[in-house]
C-alpha cells in the first residue's frame, strides 16, 4: 500500500523518489491452525437453541435456520457459501445414509443480494461428502417442508425463497458466541471447516482430510486447517 501511495506522489512530482521501492515485506509469523474444542461446541449449540426463545423477545422467533447450518458444517466441513448453496437435488439418500453433491456455492457481490453461482470455488470442490447423522437429522428436517417443485432451490433460504446470506449467518453467529461467552475466543466459522478437517486427519489422512476439504493437494489442508 505504502508503495502504491509514494508512487502516486511521485508520479505527481510531490516527492523526488519512492523510498518504499526495493524493500521487502515483512515476515508474517506462521500461526496454527484451531480446531472447536467440545465444551467449544456444546456452548454453541446451547446458546443456538436459546436465543431469542425467552418471552420478553420482540420481533419474529428465529426459525433455526442458522442453527442447522452449524450442524451441516460441522458435520461436512464444506465453506460456508457452500453449505448455503445445498439444494434438495444435492442430496440422496441411500441404504448408508445421506451424500450431498458439492456443486455450487452463494456469493455476495456489493450492491447485489447474494445468490448462487452454478460452480464452487475450484474444480477440486466439486466433491460428493457423506453426511454424519447429526447432520443428516437437521437437513432432513429441512427437506421435509419442501416439495418435488423445490428441487432447485436452497435449502437454507431468506424471507423470500432466495438463498441465505452468509453476511447474516455470520451476523447472527456472532449473536451466538456473545451468548455462549465465547466472543473473545477468537472463533469464526472457519473453525467448523478446521475441525472437520482436523477429525478426519486424526481419524483417515490427510490425504483423506484435503479430499474431504476440496483440496487439490495436502499442503494447504496440512498448513492452513489441521
Amino acid at each position: 500500500m505504502l508503495n502504491l501511495l509514494f508512487g502516486f506522489a511521485l508520479r505527481h512530482d510531490a516527492i523526488a523518489r519512492n523510498p518504499v521501492d526495493g524493500t521487502s515485506p515483512l515476515r508474517k509469523p506462521k500461526g496454527s491452525p484451531r480446531a472447536l474444542a467440545l465444551e467449544q461446541i456444546a456452548a454453541i449449540r446451547h446458546a443456538a437453541s436459546i436465543w431469542r426463545t425467552g418471552d420478553n423477545v420482540l420481533g419474529p422467533k428465529p426459525d433455526g435456520q442458522v442453527r442447522d447450518l452449524l450442524e451441516v458444517l460441522l458435520g461436512t466441513a464444506l465453506r460456508i457459501g457452500e453449505a448455503l448453496a445445498l439444494r434438495q437435488c444435492d442430496v440422496e439418500i441411500g441404504r448408508k445414509g445421506m451424500v450431498v453433491s458439492v456443486r455450487g456455492t452463494v456469493v455476495l457481490r456489493t450492491g447485489e443480494a447474494a445468490f448462487r453461482q452454478d460452480h464452487p470455488k475450484t474444480e477440486h470442490s466439486v466433491r460428493r461428502i457423506a453426511v454424519p447423522e447429526f447432520a443428516a437429522e437437521v437437513l432432513n428436517s429441512r427437506l421435509a417442508d419442501m416439495t418435488d417443485a423445490d428441487r432447485e432451490r436452497t435449502i437454507f433460504q431468506n424471507r423470500e425463497g432466495g438463498p441465505l446470506s452468509p453476511y447474516n449467518v455470520r451476523r447472527t453467529f456472532r449473536a451466538f458466541l456473545e451468548l455462549a461467552g465465547l466472543i473473545d475466543a477468537g472463533i469464526s466459522l472457519g473453525w467448523f471447516r478446521r475441525t472437520g478437517a482436523t477429525v478426519t486427519a486424526r481419524e483417515d489422512s490427510v490425504g483423506a482430510a484435503a479430499t474431504f476439504l476440496g483440496h487439490g493437494s495436502t499442503a494447504i489442508a496440512e498448513g492452513h486447517y489441521i
